[in-house]
């Protein structure tokens, strides 16, 4: 299960992380920037990355009020968005839905059940004080739902690395 794959990474000198969300527009691509300045705090270089399930934006830079959240926590998200592909699981060793729904999607996507073995919930690294096992959609929401997704992120990618160290 996860337990097993995490304890496999862990120590490892280059992890291979990619988050995934729905769209690639707000939750996942703030969870790559998130975790990569997490990373650059430690000293520590994982190659991080993120897609999307859909193909929806393929392309475009993430959704405007993600990014202007993001700036106000010092973070500039340049990813453009992409899809995810077969080739992303054999290359990364850790996948990261965001929710239940790209969770499945994920597994169903996977080409080998090695690659579905490598998808983990983020819900795994969210303190459970914080009320939420998944990170919530953002996009049909106010603007206190971006800060939101960058508080739980926050957290989950401090557990992310310490649980991998």
């Amino acid at each position: 299960m996860a337990s097993d794959l995490i304890a496999s990474l862990r120590g490892k000198k280059d992890i291979k992380i990619l988050f995934v969300c729905l769209g690639n527009i707000c939750r996942s691509p703030a969870a790559e920037g998130v975790m990569k300045e997490t990373l650059s705090n430690h000293g520590v270089n994982w190659t991080v990355d993120s897609a999307g399930t859909g193909d929806y934006h393929i392309g475009d830079l993430p959704d405007w009020r993600m990014r202007s959240a993001a700036k106000c926590r010092g973070l500039l998200l340049t990813h453009h968005c992409r899809q995810v592909k077969p080739a992303d699981f054999e290359h990364f060793d850790l996948i990261i839905g965001m929710d239940a729904n790209n969770l499945a999607n994920l597994r169903r996507m996977a080409p080998t059940p090695e690659g579905a073995k490598k998808v983990v919930g983020i819900g795994q690294w969210l303190d459970p004080s914080l009320g939420y096992d998944y990170v919530p959609d953002p996009y049909y929401e106010s603007d206190r739902a971006f800060d939101l997704v960058l508080d739980l992120l926050a957290n989950a990618c401090e557990n992310i690395y310490e649980s991998l160290r």
